[in-house]
């Protein structure tokens, strides 16, 4: 699902949430839930000073539904990892939905961004959301010795990104 929160960027929503599909597809996520809420720089500021302890606006940031013991390898592992996720019900199907959780992410620091690695701006949004899944299926850069840089490079590649 995509939320467009904020009013400084204009996206094209529908073009994102296919993008978001293709995302899953690629990663057999197809029966989990992602939400991708766009938001103020402001708004993802006062989030990334509470939960992260950094101060400004920064381009994304995730929410994974539940937090997982091991960090999830790859999709194989997450599909066994997602059976204790939350549910939700899907009221127009009647199906259960795995939900993997949500990604904040801000267009005018993405933006900003995309021009400083000389991208398009559809381009950032699209890696960022990228990188917003792989956080959500327990990846951290932070602390894996590069594994999920690695996945997300070669995933971009797949998914012609820059």
């Amino acid at each position: 699902m995509i939320l467009n929160r904020q009013k400084t960027v204009r996206l094209a929503t529908r073009s994102l949430a296919r993008f978001l599909q293709k995302i899953q597809r690629e990663l057999k996520l197809q029966k989990v839930e992602v939400s991708v809420a766009f938001v103020s720089d402001a708004e993802i500021a006062g989030w990334n000073r509470s939960y992260r302890k950094n101060k400004g606006p920064t381009d994304v940031l995730s929410f994974p539904a539940h937090a997982q013991k091991n960090r999830v390898r790859m999709t194989r592992a997450y599909k066994k990892a997602a059976k204790s996720a939350n549910r939700k019900r899907d009221a127009p199907t009647g199906r259960d939905k795995e939900i993997l959780g949500d990604i904040a992410i801000a267009p005018a620091t993405a933006r900003r961004y995309a021009k400083k690695n000389q991208r398009s701006l559809q381009d950032e949004l699209h890696i960022l959301m990228l990188h917003g899944v792989l956080h959500l299926m327990g990846y951290d850069h932070e602390s894996d010795n590069g594994q999920m840089n690695r996945i997300e490079h070669r995933l971009r590649r797949r998914l012609r990104l820059a």
